[in-house]
């Protein structure tokens, strides 16, 4: 009973009001399933509908409450407007995890500036547009957790990273740029890192056999990572735990990038 009071007090979320974008399919869904299992009232943000519903739904069905925002991400008017919707679903949100991106990843000279502009909307300017409107309003309240999901490719290069890598590697940047302007007001921002993961976003290598088996070769832990790896990682982050943990990088990753 103790123990249970104790672990209650550092991670529960109870009383807490989260958005995830991207929260339908692939880790933010195995995220906004963690937080709202935790306690949280949880808005999933994403584009389709009946993705959005059979994940609400499935939350509902283990009495967690969370309900759906469809919204298109890649540009500035649909970013804001599914931030003013989610709010007033529940209330401001406590806790923002952006998880949403799209991963085009043409050879470097191929890239062209309509697929970086589309990268960059979705993975970069959506993720500011959404801290700037939440942000603040964290700061003032005392209390506050942004979480980006970002990518091995914000560190190294490999798998023609291109715009992609660059996106989330200024995610980082803008992980630390949040948290220097909002950590004295209690708002902690932190990026998870994840190694390859078996998620709708990498279809185009985990229909490899051979090369998802070269990258599990690559981890310490021997397999590649699935989604349900990042629940207590975000569960942590978004919680009281995590009060002294700020603009800091996570590695999800089994040990992949320091084998």
């Amino acid at each position: 009973m103790i123990a249970q009071t104790y672990l209650s007090e550092l991670f529960s979320l109870d009383d807490r009001v989260a958005v995830v974008t991207g929260g339908s399919s692939g880790i933010g869904r195995a995220i906004a399933e963690a937080l709202a299992r935790a306690g949280a009232s949880v808005v999933v943000v994403a584009r389709r509908e009946a993705e959005l519903a059979e994940t609400v739904g499935e939350l509902g069905a283990q009495g967690c409450r969370a309900a759906w925002v469809s919204a298109d991400l890649g540009t500035r008017d649909g970013v804001r407007a599914a931030a003013e919707e989610a709010a007033e679903v529940f209330a401001e949100p406590d806790i923002l995890v952006n998880c949403a991106g799209i991963n085009l990843r043409p050879p470097m000279g191929e890239l062209g500036e309509d697929v970086w502009d589309t990268t960059m909307a979705v993975n970069l300017e959506a993720p500011y547009l959404l801290g700037q409107r939440f942000g603040p309003g964290m700061a003032e309240r005392g209390f506050g957790r942004i979480i980006h999901v970002t990518s091995q490719q914000a560190h190294r290069a490999f798998v023609q990273s291109g715009a992609y890598g660059v996106s989330k590697g200024a995610l980082e940047s803008l992980a630390r740029s949040q948290a220097e302007a909002w950590s004295p007001y209690g708002v902690t921002c932190n990026t998870l890192v994840p190694g390859f993961v078996m998620t709708p976003l990498n279809a185009r290598l985990s229909s490899d056999p051979e090369k998802v088996a070269a990258l599990a070769a690559r981890t310490m832990v021997g397999r590649n990572g699935v989604a349900g790896d990042f629940a207590g990682a975000a569960v942590f982050l978004a919680s009281r735990a995590s009060a002294y943990v700020t603009g800091q990088a996570i590695f999800v990753d089994g040990g992949l990038s320091v084998h």
